[in-house]
């Protein structure tokens, strides 16, 4: 055999057996990388509060007596539900009995001056009338006919003041009357009662000006809940009474509830060392729900500004910076540029540069996940 041949055999050899090398031994180690495959669906434009958000009440009345005194009868318990007028407690009320008493007989006596007064002044009028009459027969004087004149009008003076001190009586009547109102507190509206912070036999006071008390009793009407919710200042022009809104409610983390704006506030919050923010209120729209839920709860609103239906979607964390993703195209990572439409925390919409069905990965912070690197693909669920 000619050495040429041999040569030529022996190089080919060297190839085989390289190739095959290089494919086994020193075959470069595939990444495991995690996809999702680019599919339709739902993408909507939102924006979520910047801070927490709160369970308010939008009537809450925070009731404290209106006079001093011992607490001898409490009808209210954290809980219950009360309705309006409904009696909350009674204070000892014996000294205002006796003032509204005192004020009652005060009246009377008043109305017994009056009627005599005006009894005075009404014999007063007859006598100056037979005088009158006497007089046109020139058998009484003018001087006694000026005197029962004067007589007379002091007399309707009278009867006047006496009317006056009966309307002064009646008025500390219902100034006593007040006073022993005062020793009752009823519920202002339909309410549940959530917090009691007396007890039988204390002393309560009233708040006075400049000196505040503790409340006694805070009543909350659970049919006026809301969620106020700061949003960032930017997102201001966005924002509109009347759209929808998801809310989540710390307790319920696994769920959220359908509700809409109610109000958008016509000023931003500028709050030191904090961002600005405009505040939202939002009623859910499930209002059975809604009243079973405790204010001060935290809560998180997302408004739905614009929603896009069957849409070409990926998941908004697999975009990389410049509306790029990684796509396994057989074993391989490859860059695609993507035009991105609607986006929120959880979907981007993908208007061109995708097509469903793809496969684009979703562990892009595992090292050597970049375009190029061979892989071995693992789905999401």
């Amino acid at each position: 055999m000619k050495k040429w041949v041999v040569r030529l055999i022996g190089a080919a050899v060297v190839i085989v057996i390289g190739v095959l090398l290089r494919q086994t031994v020193f075959a470069p180690e595939e990444l495991e990388v995690v996809v999702v495959s680019v599919a339709r669906g739902q993408v909507e434009a939102t924006v979520t509060n910047s801070k927490a958000g709160t369970i308010e009440a939008r009537r809450r009345a925070r009731l404290s007596t209106g006079t001093s005194g011992v607490v001898t009868e409490l009808r209210a318990t954290r809980g219950i539900r009360v309705g309006a007028g409904d009696v909350l407690l009674r204070l000892d009320d014996s000294t205002q009995r006796a003032g509204l008493s005192l004020a009652e007989k005060g009246h009377e006596v008043a109305g017994a001056r009056h009627q005599r007064a005006c009894l005075a002044a009404d014999r007063a009028e007859r006598e100056l009338e037979r005088n009158r009459r006497l007089a046109d027969d020139n058998i009484v004087s003018v001087d006694l006919l000026d005197q029962l004149q004067s007589t007379h009008e002091l007399a309707v003076a009278d009867c006047t003041v006496a009317a006056s001190e009966v309307q002064h009586a009646l008025a500390a009547v219902a100034a006593a009357r007040a006073e022993l109102d005062k020793t009752v507190l009823v519920a202002p509206f339909d309410a549940i009662i959530a917090e009691v912070s007396v007890e039988i036999g204390e002393w309560v006071t009233p708040s006075v000006p400049l000196l505040a008390a503790p409340d006694v009793i805070d009543a909350i009407d659970p049919t006026s809940l809301y969620v106020s919710a700061p949003m960032d200042e930017v997102d201001a022009e966005l924002l509109q009474v009347g759209q929808p809104v998801r809310v989540t409610i710390d307790p319920y983390p696994d769920q959220s509830f359908g509700g809409r704006v109610e109000l958008v506030a016509p000023y931003v919050l500028d709050v030191e060392q904090q961002n600005r923010t405009i505040e939202v209120e939002v009623v859910l729209d499930d209002k059975a729900f809604s009243a079973t839920l405790l204010p001060g709860t935290s809560a998180d609103v997302e408004v739905i500004l614009e929603v896009h239906e069957d849409v070409l979607r990926v998941p908004a964390y697999t975009l990389l910076e410049n509306q790029r993703v990684l796509v396994v195209e057989g074993q391989v990572l490859v860059e695609r540029n993507v035009e991105v439409g609607l986006r929120n925390w959880e979907w981007a919409e993908i208007t061109s540069g995708l097509e469903a069905g793809e496969r684009v990965v979703t562990n892009l912070d595992r090292a050597g996940v970049e375009a190029g690197a061979q892989v071995s693909v693992s789905v999401q669920q």
